[in-house]
Formats: C-alpha cells, structure tokens, sequence
C-alpha cells in the first residue's frame, strides 16, 4: 500500500471512529497533538538549513551572477502571483466559510500589530531567542543573511558548508520519520474533530479543491501564457502542446526532482533551450519554484482562517506572502515537505495548526493539481531567460 493509500485510510477510518465515539473520541487527542508536536518540532532547524543551504549550494559567489539574479527574479515574481492569485481566490470563494471549528477566544488571540512593527521585527536582535521561541520571519531573516556571508566567506566557511549539508541530510530524515506517523496522527486529529463536530465538516472540502483547480488554471493557463507572449515571444499553444509528458509525470510523481529527467529534454530539444539555461533553471527551479505549492499553501491558510472564524488583517496577509515566498526556495526535496511549510505559514499568521487534518485527507490530490504548475512554471522561466540572453548576445 502507497503512503498516499494510507493516509486516505487514517482519514477515513478517523471519520468513522469519529462517528462511533462522538465526544469520546476527545480521548484521542493526545495522539493527535503527539504527532503535531512532533511537526512543529522539525520546522526551526529543518527551514534553517534549507535555506542556508539552498543560498550556499552555488559554492562560488561568481554563479550568483547574470542568469541567477534573473532566475530569481523571475521565480520570486512568478511565485508572488500566485500567491497572490491564491489568497484572492479563498477570499472570493470563501471554501472554508461553511465550517464551524471556532475557538472562541482564538480569534482576539491573533496579535494585530502594524506593517512598521512587523518589517521592524523581521530583523532579530537576538537570534538565539528567535529560534529558541519559534518566530519564523527573524529565522527566515537571519538564515538568508547568514547563508549570504556563508557563501561570501568563501573557502574559509567549508566546514561550515559541510556542516548545514550534513545537518539537512539529518533534519530531512528525522522529517521523512515523523511522517511515517502521519496516517495515524491524521486518524486521532480526524476522529477528534469529527466526534465534536460531525461529519458535515468535510462538506466544504469540495470547495476547497475547487478553488485550487481554479487558482491552478489561471496561474497555469492564464498567466504562464501572458509570460510567454509578452516576455519569451513564444506562442503559448504551441509551448502547452509540448508539455503533455511533462504534466504527465509531475501529476503521477508529484513530484518536480522526479520530473526533471523528463522535463529537461522537452525544453532543450522541443524549445529550443540551450543546455547550459535550460540545466541551470531547472535544476534550481526544482529547489526553489514552487508556484502550484504556494499558491495551494495561500488558499489552505484562508481557508483554516475562515474554517476557525479568524479575520486576517491586511498586515497579516502580508506577512502570509513574505512567509510563504521565502520559504518556498528553502523546500526541502522530501516527501511531505508541503506539510512542514504549510505548519510554518500556519504559526506565521497565528492560526491553528489542527486545522491541517481537515485538508490532510486530499493533500494528495491537491499535490497531483499542483506539482504540473510548478513543473510548467520551471520550463517557462527557462524560455524566458532563453530569450533574454539571446537578446543579449545579438544586441
């Protein structure tokens, strides 16, 4: 049996349990926030070293040179409309509106604090208590500064290159463990969940799964295409005609690394990508372009939001977005790790981090819609720099 098989059974065997308790199943909470302690135990080391890792792995500050700045440029642009595409489409479609998990006071809890204190506080005065306590835009802040004077240090900081490869090796595995709980974490959370609230809580699911189809069309469909015609000149149906295995494979393995070996042929040879773009974006698109995720990650957070009966302010918003774009070039390659971010944005924005298990059930049908986005979105900035630097070169 698949991992994705067992976890649809947790899920469903937790409803059933849920259903057969009803408010006895509270029993079964402390295996449910075992298994979310567990989660939230990896996050701090675990997004550290990704992105330390995912800044020094170009070894040599000269590759952080023309084609990179425009790789990121382009990942960070392309990632921030989709998230903003996310956030747009759960506030429209309201997907969690239907459900009724509020906490009560959870709603006042959330700390309304302004833009001015929020972008003050990014940069940590104490970096070890930013850790020790958990605030997750003073670690993002102090692992992309101390991943840049890491790579500027130069041979001097091998060891210490050495060191957060050796320890992400580490915090990927202790992650790949913890996951090996998830169907029976999902089962006590459902069970839980469904004993207090019944089964009509999983109704709304439908429009959850809708408003990731739709954000996924239009950021695939809609956007990519205007990319192609304004930035690479490239006819749009001509691009989609050429993208059927890659789709294929991204939706079967769901995963973009898996991809590659399929992806990266289609561009050289049916795009006419020279290798040494086409190699380079895609190698580190797989690290770092993750506009299907994000833009899933945006609609799960309003939809928990709404599900909870929490407001998010404006500020807030925006500190979802800062969150979930930087994290997502840390996005360690393992299985699952959509789940870890999505912890991360989670206590970003103060909200619930129980609301998971309630999506938990069709994380992998979800992943099936919108690992093929983030696949597509690689082979598009590989044209665009394409042409870019073939302007360049004939100017």
């Amino acid at each position: 049996m698949t991992f994705g098989s067992k976890v649809m059974l947790g899920f469903g065997a937790g409803i059933l349990a849920g259903l057969l308790l009803g408010d006895r199943a509270v029993y079964l909470k402390p295996f449910g926030d075992l298994f979310l302690n567990a989660l939230k135990m990896v996050i701090v080391p675990l997004i550290f070293a990704s992105l330390v890792v995912a800044i020094g792995q170009f070894k040599d500050p000269r590759r952080l040179g023309r084609v990179g700045l425009k790789t990121f440029g382009l990942v960070a642009f392309f990632s921030s409309v989709a998230i903003g595409t996310g956030l747009g489409i759960g506030h429209l479609l309201q997907p969690g509106a239907a459900l009724d998990l509020n906490v009560g006071t959870m709603a006042s809890s959330v700390s309304a604090t302004t833009l001015v204190d929020q972008l003050v506080g990014i940069i940590p005065s104490n970096p070890i208590a930013a850790l020790s306590s958990g605030n997750t835009l003073q670690i993002v802040a102090f692992a992309l500064i101390f991943g840049v004077a890491m790579l500027l240090a130069g041979d001097s900081a091998k060891p210490m290159v050495s060191f957060f490869d050796a320890l992400l090796a580490v915090m990927s595995r202790f992650t790949a463990m913890i996951l090996t709980t998830l169907p029976y974490g999902v089962f006590a959370l459902i069970a839980t969940t469904v004993g207090a609230h019944g089964v009509g809580l999983f109704l709304p699911l439908a429009r959850l799964i809708l408003a990731v189809i739709l954000g996924c069309g239009i950021h695939a469909l809609l956007f990519y295409s205007v990319v192609l015609l304004v930035m690479a000149r490239y006819n749009p149906w001509r691009f989609f005609s050429r993208m059927g295995n890659v789709v294929m494979m991204a939706s079967t393995t769901t995963s973009t690394a898996a991809t590659l070996p399929v992806s990266l042929p289609v561009v050289q040879r049916d795009l006419g990508v020279s290798s040494m773009v086409a190699k380079f974006v895609l190698s580190i698109g797989v690290t770092v372009n993750k506009g299907g995720t994000v833009l899933y990650q945006s609609v799960a957070v309003m939809f928990i939001a709404q599900a909870y009966g929490i407001s998010l302010s404006g500020t807030q918003l925006l500190m979802v977005g800062v969150v979930t774009l930087v994290s997502s070039f840390g996005t360690p390659s393992v299985p699952g790790a959509g789940l870890i971010m999505l912890t991360l944005i989670l206590n970003s924005a103060g909200l619930p981090v129980e609301g998971l298990a309630v999506i938990a059930g069709v994380d992998r049908l979800l992943d099936m819609m919108r690992t093929p986005v983030n696949a597509l979105g690689d082979c598009v900035v590989a044209l665009v720099i394409e042409k870019s630097e073939s302007q360049r070169l004939t100017s």
